[in-house]
This record gives structure tokens, C-alpha cells and sequence, in this order.
């Protein structure tokens, strides 16, 4: 197990970095290509690509950043630092869509012929070339690899929309549908943008994570011989994977530390079945004052 976490943590970077030159490769054919077939869809499709790539660079570096130890300044080591590139990434998106946006409204008014052919030349190419990159990082387990893994798949998603978009404009008179395209992307993309948003901030204020239920581990662990009660029940993540939890156990009577230390290998035995990766935990008597404050 612990051979097969290290390998993953190691392919992670590898993955992201793959993803980062396969997207910015083609980003620069979609920049010609758009130009070439008049296609707006291509074009802010192109703009998507170009935030992504800047994205995925940022991830890539601040994935290999997360794999640094702890020191003096970080004593929980480097492991948040994957979520600066996850914000910036998200950021990057929602800019690129409301430029999108801007660009594509006044076209529905105003629709201009595109070159169909290309686009759906083009189309095959970008689905081929997202699709192997969501491929690479469809088994990652950091939030990073997630993140860009989501928003590889939505460009798969928007070049299917444009190849059928490409072969009805091609044997019916509807440009309006490159705009409608354009737009249909950038809501999309919004969406899941905002929805990745909420996840990350909800790490960096130190929410409890969703794969962490601290009523039933209260509950686990009350029921273990010995305990009388569980309070001052913290859990927060560092990273979207790597998961914190502080407890204070309260006992029925005082235990030797040769008890002790066997009780605490239990639950944190316990705890590693719950999802948490990390724990401190306090053993208190019931007639001991406990300090806790919150």
C-alpha cells in the first residue's frame, strides 16, 4: 500500500505534465484553425485552451512544489501549495469565459459564415487530443490532477458539440449555431468553474471533508472499552486528499502509558478506516479540566 501511494504521488506531476503539452500544442493549432475557419466556437474555444494551458503549467509546478517535506517556515510541509495552482486555474476560466461571452452575444444578431470543413477537421483533432489528456489523468487522486482532468473534459465535450455543430451548419444555411456553441461552452465551463471554486475554498478555511463524518467516528470510538466521552473533534484536509483530525478522548480512569499507547493505536487504526491520514490525539480523566476552547 505504501509502495503503491508513493508511486501515485510521483505519476500525479508526470500525469499534469503530459496534459500540459498535449493542451498547449493543440491550443496553438486551434489559434490558426480559428482564424482560418471564421469560427468564433473555435476561437474562444482556443482562448479556454490557452487558460487551461497557463493553468495546467501552474499546476504541474505547484504539484512538484506539494511534494516537498516540512521545514521551519511549513511544518505540515508544502502539501496546500496544490491548491494555489487549482485557484489560479479556476480564475484563469471564469476570465477566459466572460471574454468568450463578450465576443459571441453580438454574433447572434449578427452570425457570419464559417468554413465547415475546418472546423470539423479541427473538431476530430481536439477530441482526440483532450481525450488522451483526460485518459492520463483520469485515475489521479489530487485535487490538482481532478481539476484539470475536469476541465480536459469539457473541451471533449464543447469539440463534440462543435463537430455536430460543424456538420449541420455544413448541409444547412445556420451560422447562428457557431455562437450558440460558443455560448452553450462558456456557461458550462462557468459552471463547473464555480463548483471547483466552493471545493477549493472549502479546503483553505478548513471545512471538514466531505469524505469525513465526525458523528461516526465520535460515535466508533465511544464505544471502545474504556472510553467515556469524545469532544473537541477537529477535521480538515490539506490538500483534498491528505486529511487532519484533532481529538480529545475523555476515560473513564486513569491508564498506564503502555495502555495508553495500545488504545491509541486502536483508534487511530480507527481513524485511518475514516479517511484521516493524520491524528492528535489528548486522553483526559473525567474529573480533569479540559482546556479546550472551542
Amino acid at each position: 500500500m505504501a509502495h503503491h501511494h508513493m508511486h501515485d504521488h510521483g505519476k500525479d506531476v508526470k500525469n499534469i505534465k503530459v496534459a500540459f503539452f498535449l493542451n498547449f500544442s493543440f491550443t496553438l493549432i486551434e489559434l490558426v484553425g480559428g482564424v482560418l475557419t471564421n469560427s468564433i466556437a473555435i476561437l474562444s474555444d482556443a482562448i479556454h485552451d490557452f487558460g487551461d494551458s497557463l493553468s495546467l503549467g501552474l499546476a504541474w509546478y505547484f504539484q512538484k512544489l506539494a511534494k516537498r517535506g516540512k521545514n521551519r517556515a511549513y511544518s505540515y510541509g508544502y502539501k496546500r501549495f496544490s491548491l494555489i495552482g487549482a485557484v489560479v486555474n479556476s480564475i484563469v476560466l471564469v476570465v477566459g469565459s466572460i471574454f468568450i461571452l463578450a465576443e459571441a452575444l453580438p454574433r447572434l444578431a449578427a452570425p457570419e459564415a464559417t468554413h465547415t470543413e475546418g472546423m470539423f477537421l479541427l473538431a476530430i483533432i481536439g477530441v482526440l487530443v483532450n481525450g488522451a489528456a483526460v485518459f492520463r489523468l483520469q485515475r489521479g487522486h489530487s485535487i490538482n490532477e481532478r481539476v484539470v482532468s475536469l476541465h480536459l473534459l469539457e473541451d471533449v465535450l464543447g469539440w463534440l458539440a462543435i463537430l455536430v455543430g460543424a456538420v449541420v451548419m455544413h448541409f444547412c444555411d445556420l451560422p447562428v449555431i457557431d455562437p450558440i456553441l460558443s455560448i452553450a461552452i462558456a456557461c458550462f465551463v462557468l459552471f463547473n468553474v464555480f463548483r471547483n471554486i466552493r471545493q477549493t475554498l472549502r479546503i483553505i478555511l478548513q471545512g471538514t471533508p466531505e469524505d469525513v463524518d465526525l458523528e461516526r467516528i465520535s460515535t466508533r470510538l465511544q464505544e471502545l472499552p474504556g472510553i467515556e466521552d469524545v469532544h473537541d473533534l477537529h477535521a480538515w484536509s490539506m490538500d483534498g486528499e491528505y486529511n487532519v483530525l484533532t481529538l480529545h478522548v475523555t476515560l473513564h480512569e486513569a491508564r498506564t502509558m503502555a495502555e495508553l499507547a495500545a488504545l491509541k493505536a486502536t483508534i487511530r487504526g480507527i481513524l485511518e478506516k475514516e479517511h484521516v491520514q493524520h491524528a492528535t490525539i489528548e486522553f483526559e480523566t473525567a474529573d480533569e479540566a479540559c482546556q479546550c476552547q472551542c
